[in-house]
């Protein structure tokens, strides 16, 4: 057997880990020895040569790799020497489309991770007593080692998914009572099982997260939206209620309430099936409301959200939508994708459904449901942001919000300004509540904005109890 050589070292920084892969020639036999003060060791077998070869990238965290031969042996050791404490983790990668025989080193650094995924902080408003910013969490997709999918011209995934990012939080972050949070601000990698839990961290209302598709038929075109499948979910809150030292971040307020009682298991699960029932329901929402909008921009592959178990989906607590912006394998929308303008306009087509869906159901505590009531469920005028990334403004605020089909030249979109209808301009129904049932299911149901629903029964928040009569109005 030939013997093994390290060709060159990568190194992969981001916020909260450093990722060092050897390129090395064969499939590598190797040992992560004990740990020494701030010097990690990898003992690589059958390399004869202590050479690394070229060494790429920087990180704050490993201040020096060094290599040196094992006496006796055909082998050599690795050392790498850290600025802070980490945990480690080593595995072998087999050959890529891109890159041969791997060993990765994953080091990840326990103060930046606990600063970086920390438990949420009481939610910031807009700089009033008028109510919070709605908080959306905005996911490049890829990033850093990974570069997600290559396009026939080379084009990287995680170059597109990082430009439309941006400038969907620019967009967000200019809209009164908007706030954007990106998982990633930079070229580097973040496990897709973590995001959520950034998302989490930043008390997000909404995650997002951008991709751009690839199919062995370079002719497969078109942008589709992704979904929390209920298989996944399912899942999640299973290994939720096993972490019980989390539940009260995943719980917010109610467990407080809850954390004394003898039956804290069952209100836990209670509490999780009802988050994850909203979840999923305003995930729906929202994906179907993007659809609508990306449909004025470009070809859809699928007019319906499809469902997914996609680690990145996996937060039954927070709603979550995965946009496939396109498909980068296909020659053209390569092109397209490269384009800054065409990049524009998906992020304007995304800001637009976002708008459109908090602006008829708010979070109860938001700016914008506060907003909605002192003025008569009247919105405060269109800003400079919606009218420059081409939000349509010509709709008179008493115009009623309609759903868009298939792209055309006469095709409408929702106004920017909802219609207030007082309890005398509508039938009221009534409706007795039954277990398993959430006021985001009944707005589903009804076909009511959950703010209306909030309004008419004088609700504080979006709890309703088993047996609560609510009304519900009817055109």
């Amino acid at each position: 057997m030939a013997a093994n050589k390290i060709d060159s070292v990568r190194i992969w920084p981001s916020p909260d880990s450093t990722r060092v892969v050897f390129d090395v020639e064969q499939k590598p036999v190797f040992r992560l020895l004990a740990k020494q003060g701030s010097l990690v060791t990898l003992e690589i077998d059958g390399v004869s040569e202590p050479k690394l070869g070229k060494m790429s990238g920087a990180s704050e965290l490993v201040k020096s790799i060094r290599v040196q031969k094992v006496a006796g042996k055909s082998s050599v050791r690795v050392l790498l020497d850290l600025s802070r404490e980490s945990t480690e983790k080593a595995f072998a990668l087999p050959p890529s489309d891109r890159y041969g025989h791997r060993l990765v080193l994953d080091l990840t650094d326990v103060q930046a991770e606990q600063a970086f995924v920390a438990p949420p902080q009481p939610r910031r408003t807009s700089g009033s007593s008028s109510g919070r910013d709605i908080i959306i969490a905005i996911d490049a997709g890829h990033g850093g080692h990974d570069p997600g999918a290559v396009g026939p011209k080379g084009t990287y995934e995680k170059h597109i998914t990082m430009a439309v990012a941006e400038k969907l939080a620019a967009l967000l972050n200019k809209e009164p009572g908007f706030k954007a949070v990106q998982t990633r601000t930079g070229d580097y990698y973040i496990y897709p099982s973590k995001r959520p839990d950034v998302a989490r961290s930043k008390q997000a209302d909404l995650l997002v997260s951008i991709h751009a598709d690839a199919a062995e038929n370079r002719k497969a075109s078109g942008a589709s939206v992704w979904v929390l499948s209920l298989k996944r979910a399912t899942t999640e809150v299973g290994r939720m209620m096993e972490q019980t030292e989390q539940h009260s971040e995943l719980l917010g307020g109610v467990a407080e309430v809850i954390k004394d009682s003898a039956n804290e298991r069952y209100l836990a699960q209670t509490v999780l099936d009802l988050s994850m029932n909203h979840s999923m329901t305003t995930g729906f929402e929202v994906a179907a409301s993007v659809l609508r909008e990306l449909d004025h921009v470009t070809k859809l592959h699928k007019r319906q959200p499809q469902a997914a178990s996609l680690g990145v989906l996996k937060a039954p607590d927070i709603p979550s939508i995965l946009v496939e912006t396109g498909y980068i394998s296909n020659h053209n929308e390569e092109q397209k994708l490269k384009t800054a303008s065409h990049q524009q306009k998906l992020a304007n087509a995304m800001f637009r459904a976002l708008k459109k869906h908090f602006q008829q159901s708010p979070p109860a505590d938001s700016a914008l449901a506060q907003w909605r009531g002192k003025n008569n469920l009247q919105m405060p005028a269109e800003s400079a942001t919606a009218r420059s990334s081409g939000a349509d403004t010509s709709l008179p605020a008493s115009s009623s919000p309609t759903v868009s089909g298939p792209r055309s030249n006469t095709a409408k979109v929702a106004g920017p300004v909802l219609p207030a209808r007082s309890e005398g301009s509508a039938r009221l129904v009534t409706h007795k509540v039954k277990s398993g049932e959430s006021l985001s299911m009944l707005a589903r149901k009804y076909g009511v904005p959950m703010s209306r629903l909030r309004q008419i029964n004088q609700l504080k928040s979006d709890n309703i109890r088993i047996g609560q009569t609510l009304r519900v109005p009817q055109s």
